[in-house]
């Protein structure tokens, strides 16, 4: 049987979950800092053990809603994606998850759980009082060669991406810039605006992910000028290990005509090829991803309550969260 040890963050242990395979750049401590300092939350790291032996580790972050302590990994609204566990080849999920629950509402005293993690599937889950929802992925194999990436994506794709290179429109690759998140929100106002809507976050959220993300060397900015050189679109990039993240892309209405959002995504995924990356993940399903060749990948967001009270309390305000969130990725792409 599994179970859960709750420790202490040190260089050691950062190191030992660096050597797990599944690791993504949700796990690493910079991205802990970022959620942590954004949601005024308390990061918690766990072994997995079998017996003495560590099989895992678990990542999350407590923070409280209507007085009740939280356990999130990760929480809609974070802006973050798939948390959840490390574990050694052959290592049951499930079983983990199964350890997570005393572990979450017994040892952290904690009124609601969720998790999202990018290897659990549905039947994972059931028997263990969780409800889930579907909420997928759409992602992009980066291993074929750059003329098949191109090849798969749709014909309009390929057209826009051709567009906007005869338009004169041109792609920056942006480093230790003060003024980037500036850019970046101006445009995603703007995009909201078309809608009498605002962005679910302020620009702080923005500075936060870059001052904490840049320096560890795990962050793509990119900046689209037009051939006048003004900044027209902007996208903003996670990457790490073998991924890289659509973290929000941004662009003003009076410039979509040049089509540099599809410019920017056709840069990344060739920047990130040459890297060694070998998936580009939009972090959502939305149908308008199809266009760039993606496959769809099922990716269950599972929770569990300690009463129906605060299951009822998640669920209304999750329904508010919703609405604006739904708004927002239709809008713009960036993510809940």
């Amino acid at each position: 049987m599994l179970r859960l040890h709750r420790v202490e963050p040190t260089a050691d242990l950062w190191a030992e979950r660096a050597t797990f395979d599944d690791r993504l750049i949700f796990h690493t401590e910079p991205w802990l800092r970022f959620v942590a300092e954004a949601q005024h939350a308390e990061p918690v790291l766990a072994r997995v053990a079998d017996g003495d032996r560590t099989v895992g580790h678990f990542t999350g972050l407590v923070t409280r809603r209507f007085g009740l302590r939280i356990l999130g990994s990760p929480m809609a609204g974070w802006t973050t994606s798939y948390v959840g566990f490390l574990l050694e080849p052959g290592v049951s999920r499930r079983a983990a998850l199964e350890a997570l629950m005393p572990f979450a509402f017994k040892e952290l005293g904690c009124a609601h759980l969720e998790i999202r993690d990018r290897a659990l599937t549905p039947a994972d889950l059931g028997g263990l009082g969780l409800r889930w929802s579907d909420a997928p992925t759409a992602v992009i194999d980066l291993t074929p060669p750059e003329d098949q990436l191109f090849g798969a994506m749709a014909s309009a794709c390929r057209r826009n991406i051709r567009k906007a290179t005869k338009s004169g429109v041109t792609i920056e690759e942006v480093v230790a810039d003060p003024t980037f998140a500036d850019d970046f929100y101006d445009q995603l106002r703007d995009v909201f605006a078309k809608q009498n809507l605002v962005p679910t976050y302020s620009i702080e959220r923005v500075r936060t992910l870059v001052r904490h993300i840049e320096p560890a060397g795990q962050l793509l900015l990119l900046r689209a000028r037009d051939s006048e050189g003004r900044c027209i679109a902007t996208a903003v990039l996670p990457w790490y290990h073998r991924t890289m993240y659509f973290w929000g892309g941004a662009s003003y209405r009076d410039h979509q005509h040049l089509r540099p959002n599809e410019a920017l995504i056709w840069h990344a995924m060739r920047w990130a090829r040459a890297r060694g990356v070998t998936e580009f993940d939009f972090v959502g399903g939305n149908a308008y991803k199809s266009k760039y060749g993606t496959t769809e990948v099922p990716v269950p967001w599972a929770r569990r309550s300690r009463s129906p009270l605060v299951a009822t309390l998640r669920d209304a305000a999750k329904q508010g969260f919703t609405l604006k969130q739904k708004a927002a990725a239709r809008l713009s792409g960036v993510k809940a």
